[in-house]
Order: structure tokens, then C-alpha cells, then sequence
């Protein structure tokens, strides 16, 4: 049937008529303040990659061929990749818990009260099926059943409900942080060094929120610059493999990239990230002095940190009428030797050996344990513990308080900046603020990440990809204080059993005697375990290791090349070390120390006072 001109003319007025009732849905903006109107998208897009992840992992079994268990573990592994940034920021106990190193972990609370917990994560799982022994299916069994109940239980208890904006953003942030500082070294990938593809599918996440986010952008080309940027980053992650890729270029083009246009985005969405975090959230480059939010690794409610009461705590800190001998924080301490001493074992009061190397403290402060054993929680703490020592200050607080009333400079000094309390507490602050502040981050490896120099050597750059690729330093070194503060949260310090000897034989070592973290708890698993130090200024802080063993820097890495102390054959039943030989060729390990050596602060470097 024809119809009329007429009758097609109502028929198109009908349905402009029709179109202009329907609803027109107001355009989603973000908000500093209130819940964010995208957290039912964010949540949905966590409920597709956990559920993804959950049915991949269901697939395996013991009783299936090992073939088929490794391409659903692949599968599985690659959509809790897709879920990380999420997992990171929401439920960071249960990240933990699912990307656990293979280490056994042990929790101490008192001495009638010690768990030592065996992990059950993806990477025990990439270790049973891709390892070289014969594998095990009753182990097998134990993580597949805890992964299998895991991740659903993480969905059904999830916590994106009042999340805000500002969350969001702060969750991309700490992706983009943990990607380039962790992700990209192979730190979650021990056996199959999968990491870049793994990096991938972090990104392709990002880009999925930054796509919900996309009605809120004020400004369209902002997020077309994000979308272009990680296409970018998604297609030089494809380009390498994991040995030859370059690390180095990837953070100066892409990392920091992405953090300034994390200071991009806040503006545009008119939000806030939280400033109580370690991190500064307003950071545009990992190897800034700016990176780390310096309250947040200072005691709750300390005095600001200013250049007087720096000045005030290195006088503390070279003041030998603090120690019942003559002995000061500078004696063991010695700012030309990178604030150590050159020795193979601290020497204290009347010449006495004591138990360990002294460490630096440049960068001492982005540590949350202190000692070699950690048994301090702070600088201010470690302080007491010195003083309190027979063989180092040999004296009391109350002394040290009484000594510092009697002189009229701190008698001035202490009116002036702590309103007259000249009280043991604020004597300590002092001398912690004055450490704090060796941290310039001023090497020539950090002015040619901030784009000050462009002054590193091939051989230099070379050093530092190996450094967290092909020689996995920076599995356990993480960047950027290069010390054992784990990101992206840095908030805990690693600890780990290499297997040092107390000799420097290669052919014939014998294992170190000094127990670690075993005292005062005496517990076996924990024997031998040392803080993780800073390669930062190690140029100057030989010898090495916590006994001093090693004289050079080429011993020092020919030691890790070999695999540690089980790697030389010595029985060393919880080394955390793979004991494998990193395979490093002669030039190899000369590019690593080469890297190393541009990380000496630019004051220390010169010699100046």
C-alpha cells in the first residue's frame, strides 16, 4: 500500500513529537565530595574481570593434563591482571594474599603467639606448573581450592559502594606507579617473565575507567590524550621482550607522562587526591625529591621539618658529648663515606667490634623497620636503641636530656624551634630530622630522569634495564629509593635470606653464623634474614653486606650472579634468593655496576661539605 504525502507528514511529526518527550539524560560529572555516579560502571568492570579470573581458575584441576591446567592458568592469571588495579586500591589485604612471592610468611605477635603461613597465590601457581621438579598435586590442590574460593569471596565482599572520584583517580595513579616500580621488573612473574604482557592488560583497565569516565572530562582533548597515551604505552610494551626491553625510556616517555596528566585529569574533574599517603599524589616524576610525602614517614604529629631543625640535628648528630665515651652518630656515620665507615663491622666505644656493617643513612628514611633485624620501628626509636647500647652510646636518655639543658647554644636553639621543651623526645626528633633530609635524590641517575642532564652513558642505561629486568636487583631494590620499601604503598620494608657467608671464597664459602631476625622470638624461619639496604651511594659504603664479607662491587654482584648462598652450595634452607644463576655476561655485570655508581648523590659526589 502507497501512503499519501499527508499521511508521511504525520507520521514524521508524530515521531519528532515522540523523540522530544523521551528523556534526555543530563551529562555525569564528577564531584570532590560526593559518592561518584560512576561507581556502579567501576564496579561492574571489577565483577567482569574477578568473575572472568574465577572461571578460568575453576577450569583446573589435578586430575587434568598439565598442558590444559597452564592455558587456563594463563587465562585466569591474565583477567586478575585486568582486576589488579582495582584489587590494589579496594582490597589491597587480599592483593597481598593472591600475588604473594613463593616465601613462607610469619607473623609474630608474642612469643605464645607465632603463624607461619605458606602463600597460596598465582605466583606459587606459576611456580608448580612451570617449574623445573616434578609437580606436586597435592600443592597443587591446596592453592587451586583457596584461589577457587578466594576471588569470589573478594567479589561478594567487595567495597564499591561510597568510593569517591578522587578514589578512582588515586587508583589509576597507584597502577601507573606499581606498573613502572614493580610490574615491569618481573617481580609477579618469577618463572615465565610475562610481566610486559601483564602490564598490558593493566593498561587496558586504566583505559576501560578512563572510557566510563569519559562524559566527565570539561575538556574532550584531555581524554583523547589519555586514549593516545596508553595506546602508545600498550604498543612499546608489545615491541620487546622482557630482556631487552627498555626500561629506562619507557618511564621518562610513558610514567611520567601519565602522572602529569594524573595532575591534568584533577584539575579538570575539579578533585583532590588525599595528601595523607607516603606518596605525594601532585608527583610528576618517581625520581623527584617531591615523590614521597615526607610526613607520612615521620612520627604522627611531629614538628615540620625545617632547615633550622636540620641544622639543629647535624649538630646533635657530630656532638660526641651524647655518648658516655666520645663517640657520636658521626663516628659510625661518616658523611664523606655516604654516612658510613668503612669498615667491615661497625667499631663503638673503646674499640670494641660490633655485631654489623654499619649502613648509610642516605635515604634511611624511606624505611619502615630499622637494623639490619628490624628492630625498630622508627628513627626516633633506632635512636634510643643506640644510646642505650653498652658498646655504642652507653648512656640514657635522661643524661643525654640533663648533658643538652647545660649548653647554651641548644639552651637558644631549643627556645627558638621547640618552644623551650628541651626534652629527650624533641632531642631525638632533632637528630631524625637531620637524617631525614639525606635524601636529595641530586644523583646522575635522578637529574637525567628528570630531564635536567642527558649526560647517562650506553653502558649506564644498560645497567639499569638489567637492573630490573634480565638481574632482577629490582624485585627486592625497589625503585625509587632502591631499598626493600615495597610499592605502591610503601608502607612495609622486605626482609630477606641470601645466604651471605662470612668469607669471601667463592669456591670455598662458609655460611655467616649471625642469626638475622631470629632473636628475640627464635624463630627458624626467620634465621639469617636481613633488611633489604639502598644500592643508593653505594659507590662509597663498602664493604658490603651486613657482615662487611665483600670489599667490591664486583663481588657483590658475582654473588647474586651465582646464586646466593645456595647457588655456591651452602645449605641454606629459607633463602629467599632463587638460587639460580642469573646468567650475566662479564659486560653485563660491569653495566649494572656502572648504573649503580651514577646513583651517588651529587653533595657526596663532590666531596663538598
Amino acid at each position: 500500500m502507497k501512503l499519501s504525502t499527508i499521511t508521511l507528514s504525520f507520521i514524521m511529526i508524530a515521531l519528532v513529537q515522540l523523540s522530544c518527550k523521551q528523556e534526555v539524560k543530563p551529562k555525569r560529572t564528577t564531584s570532590m565530595d560526593k559518592e561518584s555516579v560512576f561507581n556502579e560502571d567501576i564496579r561492574n568492570l571489577y565483577f567482569l574481570t574477578l568473575d572472568s579470573a574465577a572461571f578460568y581458575i575453576k577450569q583446573m584441576d589435578t586430575s587434568k593434563l598439565l598442558e590444559e591446567n597452564k592455558a587456563n592458568f594463563l587465562k585466569s592469571r591474565k583477567w586478575y591482571k585486568h582486576a589488579e588495579p582495582m584489587i590494589i586500591a579496594y582490597d589491597n589485604e587480599n592483593y597481598l594474599s593472591m600475588n604473594a612471592p613463593n616465601l613462607l610468611k610469619v607473623e609474630i605477635d608474642d612469643y605464645m603467639d607465632i603463624k607461619t603461613l605458606k602463600p597460596k597465590s598465582y605466583q606459587v601457581l606459576e611456580e608448580l606448573l612451570y617449574g623445573e621438579e616434578t609437580i606436586s598435586n597435592k600443592e597443587l590442590d591446596i592453592v587451586l581450592k583457596y584461589l577457587q574460593a578466594r576471588i569470589p569471596y573478594i567479589r561478594k565482599n567487595h567495597i564499591l559502594y561510597s568510593q569517591r572520584d578522587r578514589h578512582h583517580l588515586k587508583m589509576i595513579r597507584d597502577a601507573i606507579v606499581n606498573i613502572a616500580t614493580k610490574g615491569i621488573t618481573g617481580f609477579d612473574s618469577p618463572m615465565l617473565s610475562n610481566s610486559l604482557n601483564e602490564a598490558i592488560y593493566n593498561y587496558e583497565s586504566i583505559e576501560k575507567v578512563l572510557a566510563i569516565y569519559e562524559e566527565a572530562f570539561a575538556d574532550p582533548s584531555l581524554f583523547s590524550a589519555w586514549i593516545m597515551e596508553i595506546e602508545s604505552t600498550i604498543e612499546d610494551l608489545k615491541a620487546e621482550e622482557f630482556d631487552t626491553f627498555d626500561r629506562y625510556e619507557f618511564i621518562k616517555k610513558h610514567t611520567h607522562t601519565q602522572l602529569t596528566l594524573i595532575n591534568e585529569t584533577a584539575t579538570d574533574w575539579k578533585i583532590q587526591l588525599n595528601t595523607s599517603r607516603p606518596l605525594d599524589p601532585t608527583a610528576e616524576n618517581i625520581f623527584s625529591k617531591k615523590f614521597f610525602n615526607m610526613k607520612m614517614f615521620s612520627l604522627k604529629g611531629s614538628p615540620e621539618i625545617t632547615e633550622e631543625r636540620i641544622a639543629l640535628g647535624k649538630k646533635l648528630f657530630n656532638d660526641n658529648s651524647l655518648s658516655k665515651g666520645s663517640m657520636s652518630c658521626a663516628t659510625c656515620h661518616v658523611k664523606e663515606k655516604a654516612f658510613t665507615d668503612g669498615y667491615k663491622k661497625a667499631i663503638g666505644q673503646n674499640g670494641v667490634e660490633l655485631q654489623r656493617n654499619s649502613p648509610t643513612l642516605t635515604y634511611a628514611v624511606y624505611q619502615k623497620s630499622f637494623f639490619y633485624d628490624g628492630r625498630a620501628d622508627g628513627l626516633e626509636d633506632q635512636i634510643v636503641k643506640v644510646v642505650n647500647n653498652e658498646n655504642e652510646f652507653h648512656l640514657d636518655l635522661n643524661t643525654i636530656e640533663k648533658r643538652i639543658k647545660e649548653n647554651p647554644y641548644y639552651k637558644t636553639a631549643f627556645d627558638s624551634l621547640y618552644n623551650g621543651a628541651m626534652t629527650n623526645r624533641n632531642v631525638r626528633h632533632a637528630i631524625a630530622t637531620y637524617i631525614r633530609s639525606l635524601a636529595p635524590f641530586d644523583s646522575k641517575f635522578d637529574r637525567n630522569m628528570q630531564g635536567i642532564e642527558n649526560s647517562l652513558t650506553h653502558e649506564e642505561k644498560l645497567g639499569f634495564n638489567l637492573f630490573m629486568g634480565k638481574a632482577a636487583c629490582a624485585t627486592c631494590h625497589f625503585p625509587p629509593a632502591f631499598n626493600g620499601t615495597v610499592p605502591p604503598k610503601y608502607v612495609e620494608t622486605e626482609f630477606e635470606n641470601l645466604g651471605v657467608p662470612k668469607n669471601a671464597s667463592f669456591s670455598n664459602p662458609i655460611l655467616d653464623d649471625d642469626p638475622g631476625m631470629y632473636y628475640p622470638y627464635k624463630v627458624e624461619e626467620k634465621r639469617n634474614f636481613f633488611k633489604t639496604a639502598t644500592v643508593r651511594n653505594i659507590e662509597l659504603t663498602g664493604p658490603y653486606m651486613h657482615n662487611g664479607v665483600y670489599e667490591t662491587l664486583e663481588e657483590v654482584v658475582e654473588f647474586y650472579n651465582v646464586g646466593g648462598g645456595q647457588g655456591m652450595g651452602l645449605d641454606v634452607p629459607f633463602q629467599t634468593l632463587p638460587p639460580d644463576s642469573l646468567n650475566l655476561t662479564e659486560t653485563e655485570s660491569k653495566a649494572i655496576i656502572a648504573f649503580m655508581k651514577t646513583l651517588t648523590d651529587r653533595e657526596l659526589e663532590q666531596g663538598s661539605d
